[in-house]
């Protein structure tokens, strides 16, 4: 048999073409910056008819500076060249802020620790958010034992930056404390609201809401501005989960039933609301609880459908980023191979010819690396996880391509997987009928297979 080698201004609403141009905007000015000295990825805006309901946006920058690439390195010989491995975060790696065991043997074997002395890239793309890039990164690394980079990194709240330079007063909701206020100050956002600010200017905006000592230190005093309503709110930014959902869903609404963003204001037609946008769509997640949590996707869905209650049938149109958008997808891509190439010397060029996404909601990580794998022309493929929202024995609504029980199976089945194809590729007509006979490729590694 062949002898195997080693791989080498602001706005009161917004219309979805709109806001499909701006982020073509976006998009065309990151092209320039990446065919420079690479300091983020991009891609395409997500097309208003997208895989989600309401509209779309994409990641188009990331939210800190990456760690510049370093100049052309050498290819390292031991690396992958065809294949690599993209990971969700939660269910995946991490639950309930625990790392999943297996993770950290999963992350050994990418890194040349496996039968084929073989080094596989991989990025992280999580649709998870409220700290800075870098600081979720430096959790990973912690609890992965390993050195995580934000330059391999892409987080829910990512593409928010990109909105900067568009809205001066935004309402930026979710998060602990004032993480996410510090996030948004540091995308560049200029005039950031809390619902702690509002509520210390208000109490009476939210009756059961009382904030602590330290929240009521640390919120601004908008009062200092004149009265509240001299302020108008230009968009709303969900950056991670609410910590209190009666009081923030309350000032949501306040706000989207107001004259154009105008704060303690009631409009007569109920269209003029300031855009929203939500930094992901997933309704559910895997947390410490045996059963999966509701997520940001359910807020969302609650106030659409409150706001289209209490307006006599009117819609809210919101806007939402990540998972399962192909537009996320492309982002990734092009991360994965700038990543390549700065970290492993392999040609920056074009992406590697299959693309193994590990995740557990099949809503949001299946369905968008099987929409991903429609419209690409290299291969992604969806391996589902039984240690997060996927609940074993079920109908999952989104078949993967493969099921297994944990992200170490998934990456042993991917390595095997493209072993086994490139023993084929390298065997004679004989050998590969051989080959093919007792081992397809697509159960090379595990017998939890899904058609």
């Amino acid at each position: 048999m062949a002898t195997l080698q080693r791989p080498a201004a602001p706005i009161r609403t917004v219309s979805n073409s709109s806001f499909a141009e701006s982020f073509d905007i976006a998009r065309r000015k990151l092209d320039k910056e990446l065919d420079g000295n690479i300091s983020s990825p991009d891609s395409r805006p997500g097309s208003p008819a997208s895989l989600a309901t309401g509209s779309t946006v994409t990641p188009a920058e990331l939210s800190t500076p990456l760690t510049p690439f370093n100049a052309a390195i050498d290819a390292d010989p031991d690396v992958a060249d065809e294949f690599a491995f993209a990971f969700d975060i939660d269910g995946v790696l991490i639950r309930g802020g625990k790392v999943i065991p297996e993770a950290i043997e999963a992350m050994k074997v990418l890194n040349g620790e496996n039968e084929y002395g073989v080094k596989v890239p991989y990025i992280f793309l999580t649709n998870g958010g409220g700290k800075t890039e870098a600081e979720r990164c430096g959790d990973l690394s912690r609890q992965l034992e390993l050195e995580v980079s934000p330059g391999q990194f892409i987080c829910g709240h990512t593409p928010m930056r990109e909105m900067a330079d568009r809205y001066k007063t935004v309402l930026v909701v979710g998060g602990e404390g004032e993480k996410c206020r510090h996030v948004a100050e540091g995308y560049g956002f200029t005039d950031v609201i809390t619902p702690g600010d509002i509520l210390k200017a208000n109490a009476a905006v939210s009756p059961f809401r009382k904030l602590t000592d330290t929240e009521h230190a640390n919120s601004k005093d908008l009062l200092s501005r004149g009265q509240l309503s001299d302020i108008v709110i230009d968009a709303v930014f969900v950056f991670a989960d609410s910590r209190e959902w009666a009081s923030d869903l309350q000032i949501m609404l306040d706000i989207a039933m107001s004259k154009g963003g105008r704060l303690e204001t009631r409009s007569e037609t109920f269209d003029e609301s300031p855009p929203f946008y939500f930094s992901h769509n997933d309704t559910l997640w895997a947390a410490q609880h045996e059963h999966p949590r509701l997520g940001m996707g359910a807020l969302r869905s609650i106030v659409e459908t409150t706001f289209e209650s209490v307006t006599g049938g009117k819609k809210l149109e919101t806007h939402a980023f990540g998972k399962p958008q192909v537009s996320t997808f492309e982002f990734a891509t092009r991360l994965l191979q700038k990543w390549r190439a700065a970290q492993h010397g392999l040609e920056s060029s074009k992406p590697p010819e299959t693309v193994y996404f590990v995740g557990d909601t099949p809503e949001s990580d299946i369905r968008g690396t099987n929409a991903m794998n429609e419209a690409s022309d290299n291969d992604w493929f969806s391996i589902l996880v039984k240690t997060g929202v996927y609940q074993d024995g079920t109908e999952p609504a989104y078949k993967p391509r493969q099921t297994v029980e944990t992200v170490l199976d998934a990456v042993n089945f991917g390595i095997r997987r493209e072993m086994e194809a490139r023993k084929a590729r390298s065997a004679g007509p004989d050998e590969k009928a051989v080959i093919e006979k007792l081992l397809p490729l697509d159960a090379a590694a595990q017998p939890t297979t899904t058609a």
